[in-house]
C-alpha cells in the first residue's frame, strides 16, 4: 500500500509516538487556556500520566464563551430533534451559553463548588446537555447516569461519587411507554448511604413529578431565582467527569477524564478523525450517558464550533426505518456517527434500501461506526446504498476517542471493511502473546497500548488508583490491556474481533466468535447474529449461534440453520464445530448498542447472573431462555 493518506498518517504517527511532547504541544494551542502548560507530558508516577502539567483552562469556556465573543454567537449550535415527541429546538451558541451560564448560577447557589460531583439522571434533552456544561463551567464533575437506571444501579453510584447535587428529569420516553424517573430516585436515594443536599427536577410535558421531599427543587423555579455564573478556571489534570463502566465485580468502576487533555485531543480529533469542520452539522447518534454522547454530542462538536444534533428516539420504530435520513434531509447533517447495530436494525426493516432512497441525503459525506464490531456485510450493505465513505473506528471508555480509525481529515486510505483501519496518531496500539511478545500479521492476540496513553484518556477510577493497575495494567507491564481480542494485517490494518472473554476454546483450539458472527451476517436471510461458548462435555466449548432474520423472509429456518453451519464450516472450518444456530426475533443488548454475548452464555450454561444494568428490554433474556429451553439447553431465567 502506498498511497499518499497512508504516508501523510504514517509521518505524524511516528512523530507522535517518537515525540510526542512536540506533537501535542502543537496541538494543545487549538485549545484557549488562562495559563499554557509548563509541562506536556509528567512521566514521573507511571501509570499515571499528567498531560499540560501547569495549564489552567475552563472546558465550557472553550466550548461556548469563545464562539460567542469570537463570531459564532448566531450559529446554531445545539439542534434537539425528538422523535418521541415530534419536537424540534435549535440553541444558537449564545442562547446556549445563556442557559448554561444561568444553570450553572442554580447549581453553585445550591452549594456547588469547584471538585463537588453532580449527577445528572436525563434522557437525551436539551436540559441534559445544558447540566452538563454547567458542571464544566463551575469546575464541578459531573456523572451521567442513563434516565431510567434501575434504582439499585443509581443508588450504588450515589454512594460511590457522593453528589452534592442530583439533576433529573420527570420521566423518559420510549416507544409506547412513558417512564417515571423520580419513583427510582426516591428509592435510590432512600437505599443510598449519602444524601445529596438538593435534587433539581425539570419537568417534561409527557409527565410531572411530585416534589415531595424536602431536597427537592423545580428546574423553572431555580433558574428564575439564579444568577448567570462566570467560568472558574481548573488546572489540566483537574476531573471534567466520571464514567461508569463494566467491571468484573459489582463494585462501580468510574473512569476519570481529566479537563486538558481531553479538551485538546477531542478538538483535534473532529477535524483529523471526523473530517467536519466549523459550522457544519454532526450528528452522533448515541445517549448522553455513553462516552460517545459525553464527547460527541457535547464536547468535541462543541470546542470546535460546529453544530451538534442531540436525538431523542431509535433508529427504527421511531415512526419507521427512515429516522436518521429524514433528520440527515431536514438537518443538514454532514457527518453522521452511529453503531452498527442501529445500521442492522434499519437493514432488517429496510433490507433493499427503498425507504432510505426516498430521502435527499446530498449533505452526508461520511458515515462512521463504532460501539460494536462492524460486520463487513453491513458496512457494504450501506456503502452500497450512501455511495459515500463508511468508516469504523475503535475506542473504549477508558480511551475518551478513537484509538484505531482511518483518519479521513488527514487524507482518506483505503477501506477494508471489518478493520477500523490503522492507529491514530497519539496511540501506540500492538497486538501480543500471552507473553506481551508482538504478534506476526494475521496472528490473533491481544490489543494493547503502549504507555502513556494519547491525551484524554483516564486518569484512573475514582477513589480507586489500586483497582485501575489490576485492571488495566498488570497483564502486559508497560500497557494498557484493553481487553479486546484480534489482529493486525500485513499492511498494518487493525482487526478487532471480539473482547478476550469471547474467544472460545474448542476442543484445545481458541476461536474468535466474531470470526463466526461475520460469516453468519453474510448469509443473505441474516439481518444482525451473534456466537457464543457454551459448555460441552466432549470439546469444552462449542459455538452457539443467534440469528435475526430480515424482514421478508421466506426461506425455512431449518434450511437457513443447516446453509450457516455450512458456511461456518467452509469459511473458518471442521475445527470450528459449528453446528447450532437459533433463530430469534432480537438479541439481548446495552443501550449503546452491544450485545450482552457474556449474559447470554450464562442463560445457556445455567449459570447465576445480574440482571445487567445497561440493559435496553430485559425482557429480552426470557426470550433468549425460552429458545434456548426449546434445543434442550439450561436456559436459566434472569434473577
Amino acid at each position: 500500500m502506498n498511497t499518499y493518506a497512508d504516508d501523510v498518517v504514517s509521518r505524524m504517527h511516528q512523530s507522535a509516538i517518537e515525540d510526542p511532547e512536540a506533537w501535542w504541544a502543537e496541538n494543545a494551542r487549538q485549545i484557549d487556556w488562562y495559563t499554557e502548560p509548563s509541562q506536556i507530558l509528567d512521566r514521573s508516577n507511571p501509570p499515571f500520566y499528567r498531560w499540560f502539567r501547569g495549564g489552567v483552562l475552563n472546558t465550557c469556556y472553550n466550548a461556548l464563551d469563545r464562539h460567542v465573543s469570537g463570531g459564532r454567537a448566531d450559529q446554531v449550535a445545539l439542534i434537539y430533534d425528538s422523535a418521541m415527541t415530534g419536537e424540534q429546538r435549535s440553541y444558537t451558541y449564545r442562547q446556549l451559553l445563556d442557559e448554561v451560564a444561568l444553570f450553572a448560577g442554580v447549581l453553585a447557589r445550591n452549594g456547588v463548588q469547584k471538585g463537588d460531583r453532580v449527577i445528572v439522571y436525563m434522557p437525551n434533552i436539551p436540559e441534559a446537555v445544558v447540566a452538563m456544561l454547567a458542571c464544566a463551567r463551575l469546575g464541578a464533575i459531573h456523572s451521567m447516569v442513563f434516565g431510567g437506571f434501575a434504582a439499585n444501579e443509581l443508588s450504588t453510584r450515589i454512594d460511590h461519587c457522593t453528589p452534592r447535587v442530583i439533576v433529573a428529569a420527570s420521566c423518559g420516553l420510549e416507544p409506547g411507554r412513558t417512564i417515571p424517573y423520580k419513583p427510582m430516585l426516591n428509592e435510590a436515594i432512600d437505599l443510598s448511604t449519602h444524601k445529596p443536599d438538593r435534587v433539581i427536577i425539570f419537568q417534561r410535558d409527557q409527565l410531572h413529578a411530585d416534589l415531595d421531599k424536602p431536597h427537592d427543587r423545580d428546574w423553572v423555579a431555580e433558574m428564575k431565582a439564579a444568577s448567570p455564573h462566570d467560568c472558574v478556571p481548573v488546572e489540566s489534570e483537574h476531573p471534567l467527569y466520571i464514567a461508569y463502566t463494566s467491571g468484573s465485580t459489582g463494585a462501580p468502576k468510574g473512569v476519570i477524564r481529566d479537563n486538558g487533555g481531553h479538551a485538546v485531543a477531542l478538538k483535534w480529533s473532529m477535524k483529523a478523525v471526523f473530517d467536519t469542520d466549523p459550522g457544519e452539522v454532526f450528528f452522533a447518534a448515541s445517549d448522553v450517558g455513553w462516552v460517545l454522547g459525553h464527547c460527541y454530542i457535547v464536547y468535541a462538536p462543541l470546542m470546535h464550533g460546529a453544530t451538534s444534533v442531540l436525538f431523542e428516539g431509535k433508529p427504527v420504530g421511531t415512526p419507521d426505518s427512515s429516522t436518521y435520513w429524514r433528520m440527515v434531509e431536514q438537518h443538514g447533517i454532514v457527518t453522521l456517527f452511529t453503531a452498527p447495530t442501529a445500521l442492522r436494525a434499519i437493514k432488517r426493516e429496510d433490507p433493499d434500501g427503498s425507504i432510505l432512497r426516498s430521502r435527499d441525503l446530498s449533505s452526508l459525506r461520511t458515515l462512521f461506526l463504532a460501539g460494536e464490531r462492524a460486520d463487513p456485510n453491513t458496512i457494504e450493505w450501506i456503502t452500497d446504498l450512501l455511495d459515500i465513505p463508511v468508516i469504523d473506528n475503535w475506542w473504549q471508555t477508558e480511551a475518551g476517542w478513537p484509538m484505531v480509525a482511518n483518519c479521513k481529515g488527514l487524507g482518506l486510505m483505503p477501506i477494508k471493511p471489518g478493520s477500523p483501519t490503522r492507529p491514530v496518531p497519539g496511540w501506540d496500539v500492538r497486538v501480543v502473546d500471552e507473553n506481551g511478545q508482538e504478534t506476526e500479521p494475521d496472528q490473533m492476540g491481544a490489543i494493547v497500548v503502549r504507555l502513556p496513553m494519547a491525551p484524554g484518556a483516564a486518569l484512573s477510577l475514582w477513589n480507586a488508583d489500586q483497582r485501575y493497575i489490576d485492571s488495566y495494567m498488570t497483564a502486559f507491564p508497560g500497557y494498557y490491556n484493553t481487553g479486546d481480542a484480534g489482529y493486525r494485517d500485513k499492511d498494518g490494518y487493525f482487526y478487532v474481533m471480539s473482547r478476550t472473554d469471547d474467544i472460545i476454546n474448542v476442543a484445545g483450539h481458541r476461536l474468535s466468535t466474531g470470526a463466526m458472527e461475520e460469516v453468519l451476517s453474510a448469509h443473505p436471510a441474516v439481518a444482525e447474529c451473534a456466537v457464543i461458548g457454551v459448555a460441552d462435555d466432549l470439546k469444552g466449548q462449542k459455538p452457539l449461534g443467534f440469528v435475526c432474520l430480515k424482514a421478508g423472509t421466506t426461506a425455512r429456518y431449518e434450511d437457513i440453520i443447516e446453509e450457516c453451519a455450512r458456511m461456518v464450516r467452509h469459511h473458518i472450518g471442521p475445527v470450528a464445530a459449528y453446528r447450532e444456530t437459533i433463530v430469534v426475533e432480537r438479541l439481548p443488548k446495552t443501550r449503546s448498542g452491544k450485545i450482552l454475548r457474556g449474559t447470554m452464555q450464562k442463560i445457556a450454561d445455567n449459570q447465576e447472573f445480574r440482571m445487567p444494568a445497561t440493559i435496553d428490554d430485559p425482557a429480552i433474556l426470557e426470550e433468549i431462555a425460552v429458545a434456548l429451553k426449546e434445543v434442550g439447553l439450561a436456559g436459566n431465567r434472569p434473577d
